[in-house]
């Protein structure tokens, strides 16, 4: 007997999985964290606060959060060999690439890499977010023929990584406004990476396999490397004007104008965006200098004006990373860098609660 099925390109709101890790609730214009309202956690709470609630299931106390900060700095050490193999690497290889290949090698170093259990996991997983960092920076400064940077133990979670990055301790602005950044791309349901790693877990792979091949989906301009496309954009012209004018042709050219439009968001701004927003007004106000700040706030005039569409996360986070003195190559890196914890927590629920995944297609071929 011949089952009725629907196909839906880009399964375009088929429930692909039961989760107890987030929701985007468009309704109530909330994206739910293990119960709780992101953007509220972004105003109180930071990065390593999302991290104890995502894979111990609660906010921490403060000695939970201290004992969890002096876990990941205990292991921020890289093997060597590591390093060694991202000095092998090209020199026009991405950086994203890098660190897939930093990532994938790691799993070499697990001596319980058959094991499952949820214990093993969630170690698994501090191993990585305190090594990611780390291989994240240095394979973008080996590709650019600069020695590795070592992180310091005496800096905060993300202010050491900001620190590796720009070789500059941040002052207590900077850090809280990159550990923000962190935070909001932590975790977001189930967008294409997170999908990604749950099918790869499905067939009972390893956390490593998993997320090596979200490095792979985050690193199309689709997903994650919008944030790059945008900041280049930007940087196409230098003044309110000249921006105007560039959106403008590029919508006359029917080109994809990255930064905007999300396939939940349909009819709003991704309210991350706003988080980020506010966060480029005060680097701006550090500065003194507004025009990112305008130049940004007129694209997203022509934009809802002329197309009714709106920023999303990456639109509004490539100005603040630019501002921070971020290369724009370790963008998308660095996205996938905060996104580990989310993405190892639903590879986590996938372990736990397992059916592989093994969907059917629309055949359109030839008649037999």
């Amino acid at each position: 007997m011949k089952t009725e099925t629907t196909f839906k390109p880009g399964l375009e709101g088929v429930i692909a999985a039961e989760t107890a890790i987030s929701l985007l609730d468009t309704e109530q214009e909330k994206i739910v964290i293990k119960g709780h309202d992101l953007i509220e956690l972004s105003k109180h709470n930071d990065y390593l606060d999302i991290v104890h609630l995502l894979l111990e299931n609660k906010l921490p106390s403060k000695e939970e959060k201290a004992a969890l900060e002096e876990k990941l700095k205990e292991r921020y050490q890289v093997p060597s060999a590591i390093i060694e193999i991202l000095r092998l690497l090209p020199e026009h290889t991405h950086p994203m690439d890098g660190m897939r290949t930093g990532l994938s090698a790691l799993a070499g170093y697990d001596e319980h890499l058959l094991d499952r259990s949820l214990a093993v996991n969630k170690d698994r997983a501090y191993d990585l977010l305190a090594k990611l960092p780390a291989i994240t920076v240095n394979s973008y400064r080996i590709l650019n023929k600069q020695e590795p940077v070592l992180p310091r133990k005496d800096l905060s979670y993300s202010a050491n990584f900001l620190y590796m990055i720009t070789g500059e301790v941040p002052t207590a602005q900077r850090a809280e406004i990159f550990d923000r950044s962190l935070l909001l791309y932590s975790e977001h349901e189930m967008p294409n990476s997170t999908f990604t790693a749950r099918v790869i877990a499905s067939t009972q792979s390893d956390l490593f396999g998993a997320l090596t091949g979200a490095v792979a989906s985050l690193k199309g301009h689709l997903h994650g490397g919008a944030n790059e496309a945008v900041m280049y954009m930007l940087n196409e012209v230098d003044s309110v004007e000249g921006f105007e004018e560039l959106l403008m042709k590029k919508l006359h050219n029917k080109e994809k104008i990255m930064g905007f439009g999300h396939r939940v968001y349909m009819k709003k701004m991704d309210p991350r965006a706003l988080m980020m927003k506010q966060s480029l007004k005060k680097l701006c106000e550090t500065k003194g200098d507004f025009q990112l700040l305008e130049m940004c706030e007129a694209g997203e005039e022509v934009m809802r004006r002329e197309k009714e569409l709106y920023p999303n996360l990456d639109y509004y986070a490539a100005p603040v990373y630019w501002l921070l003195g971020i290369p724009i190559e370790l963008y998308t890196p660095i996205f996938f860098s905060a996104r580990t914890v989310g993405l190892s927590a639903h590879v986590i629920e996938q372990h736990q609660n397992n059916r592989l995944f093994r969907p059917r297609v629309h055949y359109i071929g030839e008649k037999y």
